[in-house]
């Protein structure tokens, strides 16, 4: 069901990178898209983000400062720079101060942010906010939900394994999963060669994809943003060559290009990954996947075609795996059928039409979801 007039939507993103593209990693990717959909669909979006995003408006209150790393060499994907909370939290607050002083302009508020101030500030916003939890746990998230009484808000989980964990924790959520557009991933002939992208960090681990490449004899390329250099310079660049190939952070095209071009994805996860884009949008370009069965994972898995899981860290289980996949690699009327039941369960127009029920249903005020 349509939203029955434009909402009025306050999207807060994520601190740390700007939010466009080639994205820094999923998050940023599933925030991007959630604004372009928005506003595709009519609605009003006044977006909240770091200097530097798409989609940013002509107030420079919502525009919010980058991260200023003293030491570009400290900079990691799990650390922040000591001006983080004097700087880029202070500007979110001004920011949510203007929001709640122009509170009768928004319907509801949107909120991707993994600082917890938006959570403290609920209550005195004026405005349902809805916030998507993209992590595990997150004790200072958890913290200011408890402070705040759980006024001013409500939840979603990307995953159902995420939201098993936050309601461990005191913070009940329903689940939606991540959407992913198909016009932007398409159909792909398939090749010889295997993928891996994502963000190069240690929780992703494609150290461990080149060591299944090295096993099966097969050629494999690396794509993504390096969010560790410690981690890069000491356990994957010294592993390339001899048919490994590290393509660097790719623009969207590009990427779909790769993995369409790709015999199959591997997905090396080395946490509990809340859901993992890669899965979906490998499946959408017809690509087979081969993982790890850890965190939200084998719920795509279950909910689609062509991705095969083995137990987490197993090396020598996903060489198996993967082997058996390249014997008998699908023909193009099999790609297709990969990529409708990836467009059926996870496209990213289903997630935004689910949204503006949500959106459209608090109108007017916080009320509980349906779990």
């Amino acid at each position: 069901m349509r939203a029955r007039r434009p909402l009025r939507i306050v999207v807060i993103a994520p601190l740390r990178f700007p939010i466009r593209r080639p994205h820094a990693g999923g998050l940023e990717a599933a925030v991007w898209s959630e604004v372009d959909a928005l506003r595709s669909r009519g609605h009003d979006v006044t977006f909240i983000a770091p200097d530097g995003s798409d989609f940013l408006g002509e107030d420079d209150a919502f525009t919010l400062p980058s991260l200023q790393w003293g030491d570009r060499a400290e900079q990691t994907d799990t650390t922040w720079p000591e001006t983080y909370d004097t700087l880029n939290a202070a500007a979110l607050s001004r920011a949510l101060d203007k929001v709640a002083a122009d509170r009768q302009r928004y319907d509801v508020i949107s909120n991707h942010c993994l600082h917890p101030l938006p959570l403290h500030r609920a209550p005195t916003l004026g405005i349902p906010m809805v916030t998507t939890l993209h992590t595990p746990v997150d004790t200072a998230f958890v913290d200011a939900h408890r402070a705040a009484r759980g006024a001013g808000s409500v939840f979603l989980s990307v995953s159902a394994h995420t939201k098993v964990q936050w309601q461990g924790a005191g913070v009940p959520s329903t689940t939606l999963p991540n959407g992913v557009d198909p016009e932007a991933w398409p159909l792909g002939p398939g090749g010889d060669d295997l993928v891996w992208f994502g963000r190069i960090v240690p929780e992703k681990a494609p150290h461990l994809a080149v060591d299944v490449a090295r096993r099966l004899g097969r050629r494999l390329v690396v794509a993504g943003r390096v969010g560790d250099a410690h981690y890069a310079e000491t356990q994957l660049f010294p592993r390339l060559g001899h048919g490994i190939a590290y393509a660097g952070p790719l623009a969207p095209d590009a990427l779909a290009a790769l993995v369409g071009h790709s015999a199959l994805t591997l997905t090396t996860p080395a946490w509990q990954e809340p859901f993992g884009l890669v899965g979906p949008e490998s499946l959408l370009c017809g690509s087979p996947v081969v993982g790890f069965a850890v965190g939200g994972v084998p719920e795509i898995a279950a909910a689609a075609v062509g991705m095969h899981l083995v137990p987490a860290a197993d090396v020598g289980a996903m060489t198996r795996r993967a082997a058996a996949v390249l014997t008998d690699a699908p023909r193009r009327e099999e790609r297709a059928a990969i990529r409708r039941a990836a467009a059926e369960r996870f496209s990213l127009q289903s997630r935004i039409a689910a949204l503006e029920e949500i959106f459209t249903g608090l109108r007017g005020g916080p009320t509980e979801l349906t779990a």
